[in-house]
């Protein structure tokens, strides 16, 4: 299946108001990296078994895995979830640096290494997460 078209299905399947801010997250992503490559995975292993919830990624780098091995993956991922909407921010080295940086000034948000999740858009302030996110594409645009 073309990518766009599985994208715009996995947004299309999310209940309301989860849908709304998916796609509202989607646009703020683009306008923040409009040129990226975007990525979408289902969550499920070689073997077809789910790993992950789905997720939508946006850019490219080049990630060192535990094995050693390079590969690359996404720089900004967004994924519905039970509780609301996870964004990842891949490729931070200082995983103190987020929770530290943006945690106390996004609203109520879970924020780890790389993680910021939330139950609504409503909770958290935008401008602090676009901030946090361009952080992370910043980051990950300087390849070490």
């Amino acid at each position: 299946m073309h990518l766009q078209k599985q994208i715009k299905e996995y947004i299309a399947t999310q209940p309301e108001p989860k849908r709304s801010e998916m796609q509202q997250l989607h646009h703020i992503v683009l306008a923040l990296m409009p040129a990226c490559k975007l990525w979408f995975l289902d969550g499920k292993d070689e073997k077809g078994k789910t790993v992950s919830n789905p997720n939508i990624g946006y850019g490219s780098q080049t990630i060192k895995c535990a094995n050693g091995k390079a590969k690359d993956f996404y720089q900004i991922g967004i994924s519905a979830n039970t509780a609301g909407i996870s964004v990842y921010i891949m490729g931070v080295n200082d995983k103190k640096y987020l929770p530290q940086t943006f945690g106390q000034k996004l609203g109520k948000a879970s924020v780890t290494g790389y993680c910021i999740k939330f139950k609504t858009l409503k909770d958290i302030k935008i401008d602090v997460l676009k901030a946090a996110m361009q952080y992370g594409i910043e980051q990950t645009s300087i390849q070490h």
